[in-house]
């Protein structure tokens, strides 16, 4: 598949996504990504920088289109890292690690790369995520997530899966809650 095409679905599947978990502007969207999976081969068998790029530059236009910062999930070399823009999480503990696309994985050395001031945290918990080949990202988001079901649920040969969050209700049978 053309690298044309990648990008035009991850922004795709990006939009639809914000557009049905309703992050508000300076949200965070946590992206975990195999672009071995996208390219039709077994995670972490066959990473490709070039789709890695077109995934990241589609995502990120849509992400900033909206106002929001992108995460971009790291693989299990880095212990699921996270790459974000130092604007993002301006109190985060800063951990020295630059991905590469062995170590990292293709799609955060994109974001590295694409990122204005970007920095490596080990967690963060984000509003919502996208994931691309089946790379568990649920380590990033907030405590409670709701599925998400997508249309646009493939990108390239990978299976695209996705989740909001939303605040925990606490207090029991009497509690008032705040509708969304």
């Amino acid at each position: 598949m053309e690298n044309e095409q990648l990008k035009i679905q991850a922004a795709a599947a990006a939009e639809e996504l914000i557009a049905a978990a309703g992050v508000p502007a300076g949200g965070i969207l946590v992206v975990g990504c195999s672009t071995s999976e996208v390219c039709g081969s077994r995670i972490g068998t066959d990473s490709s920088p070039e789709a890695a790029k077109a995934l990241f530059e589609g995502i990120n236009g849509v992400c900033r289109a909206h106002g929001l910062y992108l995460a971009a999930q790291c693989c299990e070399h880095l212990n699921r890292a996270i790459i974000i823009e130092r604007d993002a999480v301006p109190f985060a503990e800063i951990v020295n690690v630059r991905p590469v696309p062995k170590a990292g994985g293709s799609f955060a050395t994109a974001a590295y790369e694409g990122f204005e001031h970007p920095v490596a945290v080990e967690e963060i918990r984000a509003d919502a995520g996208l994931d691309i080949g089946d790379t568990f990202i649920g380590m990033h988001l907030k405590r409670v997530a709701v599925p998400v079901r997508l249309k646009n649920n493939a990108i390239g040969q990978a299976h695209v899966t996705a989740a909001r969050t939303r605040p925990k209700y606490i207090g029991g049978a009497r509690a008032q809650y705040i509708e969304e």
